[in-house]
């Protein structure tokens, strides 16, 4: 009884919403179910292959991920940003090992855009990092679900806004799809972009950040139908009130707010890329999986990726975006 009174009250209040902020009138479900399972499976068991070599930043496995991912932009006729002269946004190594003195090649963020139809000079940015820690004693680390699942799940996001952008139903805010290098050497590619960035940081709405969202952790052994919502509403209370509206709507997961909790001891919302953007006061959001006995293991391969939890967060992940590029406003930052 209360779970229907709760989807009583969130469906009103998208109701409301929709009135008061001018939400576009199509919605976003047939551009939704284009992200499939099968297409994520796709894209994650080459992104994921020893063929990348664990995707070590700057690494030539790495390089190869991204030319990857950068055909599949090209095939689905998704550009490079304006103003950029190409999918690259390269990194020197001296930038990569400032801070901790490592032994990093160059590396470079890869960065695709559709424009928006109405407002095109504000962005929403929707990131994931794309390396991971390479090979270790002759085994290679494929990363699937990290953040292998993130990254191919901006593929298929980029793929079903255009394909509604086809339809005369592009964002009304541009939006830039970045994968970014250097994750887990300390954030290093998502913090380059911020200080570095294409757009007037000014501009920018809103990231969605991805990362891990593959798997289920211990705490839902039972069910993988959940995602930890992390930082929504640490600067933006508008922020926090559409990843809720839209899941309701939408998508029905479980939404988890422990490890939004700034008390809590791991920290998570400072060791992800989104937390770049909301340092610089951006509203941002992490969506996440938790960790499980796999994680930084050579064991995290596509074989215990469960892609209909993959799916299902890919596509929530979307609708807040879609809710994010089309509505009148962008989120207000009403906290410190």
């Amino acid at each position: 009884m209360k779970k229907i009174l709760f989807l009583f009250i969130a469906l009103t209040a998208i109701s409301c919403s929709t009135q008061k902020t001018g939400v576009a009138a199509v919605e976003p479900t047939k551009y939704m179910n284009t992200i499939t399972a099968e297409d994520l499976k796709t894209h994650l068991y080459i992104v994921a292959s020893d063929e990348m070599e664990g995707r070590e930043t700057g690494s030539a496995g790495q390089k190869k991920a991204g030319q990857y991912l950068i055909k599949q932009y090209e095939k689905n006729n998704v550009p490079f940003p304006k103003g950029a002269t190409n999918y690259y946004q390269p990194i020197p190594a001296a930038y990569l090992n400032k801070k901790y003195g490592e032994k990093l090649g160059d590396s470079e963020n890869i960065w695709a855009f559709i424009e928006g139809s109405e407002k095109p000079n504000e962005i929403l940015i929707i990131s994931a990092h794309y390396d991971h820690v390479g090979i270790k004693d002759g085994e290679v680390y494929n990363g699937a679900d990290d953040d292998g699942s993130g990254t191919v799940a901006l593929l298929e996001i980029a793929q079903a806004f255009e394909i509604a952008k086809k339809e005369g139903h592009g964002p009304k805010r541009s939006i830039l799809f970045l994968h970014v290098t250097g994750e887990e050497h300390g954030l290093h590619g998502s913090r380059f972009y911020s200080e570095n960035p294409l757009f007037p940081l000014a501009n920018t709405i809103t990231d969605i950040n991805i990362d891990m969202i593959g798997r289920r952790d211990e705490a839902h052994a039972g069910s993988n139908n959940y995602v930890y919502v992390i930082g929504a509403n640490r600067l933006s209370t508008d922020l926090d009130n559409i990843c809720t509206i839209a899941n309701a709507k939408y998508t029905n997961l479980d939404l988890d707010y422990k490890f939004n909790d700034p008390k809590d001891p791991n920290r998570f919302y400072e060791r992800s890329d989104h937390y770049n953007f909301a340092k610089n006061g951006i509203p941002s959001v992490f969506f996440f999986n938790g960790v499980h006995a796999d994680y930084h293991k050579k064991t995290d391969e596509v074989d215990k990726i469960e892609f209909d939890a993959l799916t299902k967060r890919t596509q929530f992940a979307f609708v807040t975006a879609w809710e994010l590029a089309n509505r009148t406003e962008r989120p207000i930052v009403d906290k410190k």
